[in-house]
């Protein structure tokens, strides 16, 4: 008689522009502080406008896997949540345990000293709790460059400070054609040849990214300030955990004496893995 499929968890990241989600694979303990691929049996996305296409990836994957727990990060609002609720149902059955992160005052071991906690975005909060994972008891920067750009704090104790939000790579340069007649619409964004550019496409493109690099740099260097603060006077070190799709592109322009630089793909669903870890 063929063996009964171990049950797996599916995490999902419901971004303002993607949809992407993991299962993760059944791994030691001490491997879950790894970034690596491995973390991940079944991976994909699809974009928010073809909803669809995830209804087959997850039955592909759900072909291998008693898929019987679902958590996810939604930061794109209650229709999406609603069609993301309907689908998978459809998919994958209405015995489905569907849990929705949100922020609170602490989880997996990370206090949000938000003013109001759960106010922060849910998407930030598991980013934190990810790198905080991959990256214990350090200072951290966790910066995820997306749809918008948010460039977050977290203390070596284990304490979400706060942090900034600014338009996203792509953002950026979408608003100065929609705002200004003489400027161009930018398809597409890529390396910079020059550092002082002689054109007006790339000097949009070198502007958004020294305003996406310049926020990031700024947070390591007041987190680093703090942290010698803290320490009194001791040299201190930082940790830049950089995620999200535009973050490669940013990553080559950053300059980050006395912090170090992470680049991890999927941070959200590393953070959403982790809770799910300590609230089976």
């Amino acid at each position: 008689m063929e063996n009964a499929k171990s049950p797996s968890m599916l995490l999902i990241d419901a971004g303002n522009t993607r949809v992407k989600w993991a299962v993760p694979a059944s791994v030691p303990e001490a491997a879950l502080t790894s970034a690596c691929a491995a973390r991940w049996l079944h991976t994909g996305s699809a974009e928010r406008a073809a909803l669809a296409e995830l209804a087959q990836q997850w039955a592909a994957a759900a072909e291998s896997l008693n898929l019987s727990r679902v958590v996810i990060s939604n930061v794109a609002g209650p229709g999406l949540r609603d069609a993301l609720d309907a689908l998978l149902r459809q998919s994958l059955g209405d015995a489905l345990r569907i849990e929705w992160f949100a922020s609170q005052p602490e989880c997996a071991g990370l206090r949000n000293r938000y003013r109001n906690p759960a106010q922060l975005g849910c998407d930030r909060f598991a980013a934190a709790i990810g790198a905080r994972a991959l990256f214990p008891a350090q200072d951290l920067i966790v910066a995820t460059c997306g749809t918008a750009t948010t460039v977050d704090a977290v203390s070596a104790d284990g304490r979400f400070l706060g942090g900034m939000i600014l338009p996203g790579l792509g953002t950026m340069a979408t608003s100065l054609a929609l705002t200004t007649a003489q400027l161009p619409q930018i398809h597409e964004i890529g390396a910079l040849s020059a550092p002082f550019a002689d054109n007006t496409v790339d000097a949009i493109v070198a502007g958004c990214i020294a305003a996406q690099a310049g926020a990031i740099e700024r947070a390591v260097a007041t987190q680093l300030a703090l942290s010698v603060k803290q320490a009194g006077g001791v040299a201190a070190q930082v940790r830049c955990v950089l995620a999200g799709g535009a973050g490669a592109i940013v990553a080559p322009y950053l300059t980050l004496p006395g912090a170090q630089l992470e680049k991890v793909d999927n941070l959200v669903l590393i953070g959403l893995h982790t809770v799910a870890m300590q609230t089976d």
